[in-house]
């Protein structure tokens, strides 16, 4: 049986962890060619492309800051001229500086925004062309259940979010009647490092309003990321798909 991926080229933004890490790992694993980005490339980011590079793709780490325009634009090219083009762009790069909006700095909101939503428009900016000219290509931009509904503590981060999924429908307006499809995945709580340094008792109580009982894996959003990466989904454009176990149904 042939792979969903096979001979495609993606870019991951933050692919060196988390969820990030869970989505170029699922798309190597169908045939995927993985280029993915991180603020630095050290030990730990070269045993990462090497874990990629053993499932049988070619996988290289870029060092690259996200809400940089012309840094971004340098990259891309980069991908390019090793990959020879790119199909897909996963915009998974993401920060989270909270704080009620009382007490919120320019600073924190700033930083926010910058990295999480300007990063998203830089790299589709960047890669628009190129999928044009093909007439073919998938972008995928995370944003978060918070992204629809907000969250007390963190309008930054849903200010952020719900930008994506602004984006995510306009880009498919754009961009539809030249091939390329731009949709958007709003994970719910999702265990990944970043929710183990929560305390137990806050865990047990997110896991009780999700009616699944418990909280998702990195893997459960790197199989809707692979279904919206491949032609599984060629009539799947401008859509949000929340990956929740239905805590906001």
């Amino acid at each position: 049986m042939s792979k969903l991926l096979e001979g495609k080229t993606a870019i991951i933004t933050g692919g060196a962890r988390g969820i990030g890490r869970a989505i170029a790992g699922r798309f190597a694993s169908q045939g995927c060619n993985i280029a993915f980005t991180d603020l630095v490339l050290d030990d730990k980011t070269l045993a990462i492309e090497a874990e990629f590079s053993a499932l049988g793709v070619k996988a290289k780490a870029y060092c690259s800051d996200a809400s940089d325009f012309g840094d971004t634009h340098r990259v891309v090219e980069s991908i390019c001229l090793d990959f020879g083009g790119v199909d897909i762009l996963v915009n998974n790069a993401g920060i989270t500086k909270d704080g009620l909006i009382l007490r919120m700095t320019e600073v924190q909101w700033d930083a926010v925004l910058t990295v999480n939503l300007k990063s998203a428009f830089n790299f589709i900016h960047a890669v628009a062309p190129v999928m044009t000219r093909r007439r073919f290509g998938s972008i995928i931009n995370m944003s978060s259940v918070v992204g629809i509904h907000g969250n007390a503590g963190q309008a930054n981060y849903s200010s952020s979010k719900a930008g994506m999924i602004g984006l995510s429908k306009s880009v498919a307006q754009e961009l539809g009647s030249r091939g390329v499809r731009s949709n958007a995945i709003a994970p719910g709580f999702i265990i990944t490092d970043m929710t183990d340094k929560l305390p137990e008792s806050v865990r047990e109580e997110w896991a009780g309003k999700i009616p699944l009982r418990r909280g998702g894996t990195p893997e459960d959003v790197a199989n809707v990321a692979l279904f919206l990466a491949s032609d599984l989904s060629s009539y799947v454009t401008g859509q949000v798909i929340q990956v929740d176990g239905g805590m906001n149904t």
